[in-house]
């Protein structure tokens, strides 16, 4: 009944926000505005910035800050947060099944920035040689319009497997017994190892075309005149690359890698939506979501959300320490 009022509650809820807010909001600065005036010029010069970043950072607290806490909090309490466990939730993050859980996690964190990044780089410099550069771009850059909730229920159909004998329908082993004369079919989400490679693969095919155009931006900007200057020198192309444009480009390197490390710790949606963590493919989001919606533990879900949160900071430190080095330099 509390939720039919809710729902019925809604429209005027969001008209009360849209006028509301935005009241509210002058209000407090007009007023603030108003008390500033009655302060010694450079005190109320002071104080001014504060003022407005006022309802930015109460904001700020609300949606972040306190969330934050509150989830570091649970994670020191039984499932139903009634009775403190320490760190009983932190220790079962890393025993028994949850071993091999972050297993995968490491698997995702070595191949797919490695393998993207590769990709990404050979497609950005040999794209940058070709006169159809804009048509091959246009389709390594077409899957990232595809959400990877959607990209994951095409290639479970992709990967779709049937007994030898019978018709392939997964286009991935009809290709393969086709052009391959005698090859079996393979079994890719079920196989163990291969699956969890397969997973890997579609995220490759949906991050590609983002690596690449930032990749691509970069080697255009490599000043002509450093690779003309190797080549003089009697430097192969394989050595202006490493020695030049690698060089120049390591910042969106960087920014290529450490996004798709992010995205390898918080996979989530190819997983659930191929696997659900199914035969050894589990990951620590899907751990995450399980134990909070399937087993309702709350302690123990918050305990993963904390670690996924201090595994990504080193990631979030070298980004922002690499952008405070080159407004600098």
């Amino acid at each position: 009944m509390q939720m039919m009022e809710f729902i019925e509650n809604v429209p005027l809820l969001i008209i009360v926000g849209a006028i509301g807010l935005p009241i509210a909001v002058y209000a407090i600065l007009g007023v603030g505005e108003r008390m500033l005036t009655l302060l010694p010029g450079p005190f109320a010069k002071s104080l001014r910035p504060w003022l407005w970043l006022l309802i930015p950072l109460v904001l700020i607290a609300l949606i972040l800050v306190y969330p934050l806490l509150s989830t570091v909090v649970t994670a020191f309490f039984s499932p139903d947060s009634s009775t403190y466990v320490g760190m009983d939730n932190f220790i079962w993050s890393f025993t028994g099944e949850m071993v091999g859980v972050i297993g995968n996690n490491l698997l995702w964190l070595v191949v797919f920035p490695v393998v993207t990044l590769v990709l990404a780089l050979l497609a950005a410099v040999f794209f940058d040689k070709v006169k159809y550069e804009k048509l091959a771009m246009t389709l390594i850059i077409l899957p990232t319009a595809i959400s990877f909730t959607a990209g994951a229920v095409i290639w479970t159909h992709m990967y779709s497997y049937q007994p030898a004998g019978a018709t392939q329908i997964g286009t991935v082993n009809a290709v393969l017994t086709t052009l391959v004369p005698g090859a079996e079919p393979v079994p890719w989400l079920q196989t163990p190892f291969i699956n969890n490679l397969a997973l890997i693969a579609v995220a490759v095919w949906l991050s590609l075309g983002i690596a690449t155009l930032i990749l691509s931006a970069a080697v255009k900007n490599v000043a002509g005149e450093l690779l003309e200057a190797a080549r003089l020198d009697g430097a192969g192309e394989l050595r202006v690359f490493f020695s030049v444009t690698l060089r120049s480009i390591l910042p969106a390197v960087l920014v290529v890698i450490t996004t798709e490390i992010i995205a390898a710790l918080k996979v989530f949606d190819i997983v659930y939506v191929m696997t659900n963590g199914n035969l050894n493919t589990d990951v620590i989001a899907n751990r995450m979501y399980n134990e909070l919606f399937a087993a309702n533990d709350l302690g123990h879900a918050s305990a993963i959300a904390v670690i996924l949160l201090i595994a990504a900071l080193p990631v979030v430190f070298i980004n922002v320490f690499q952008f405070r080095a080159e407004a600098q330099s």
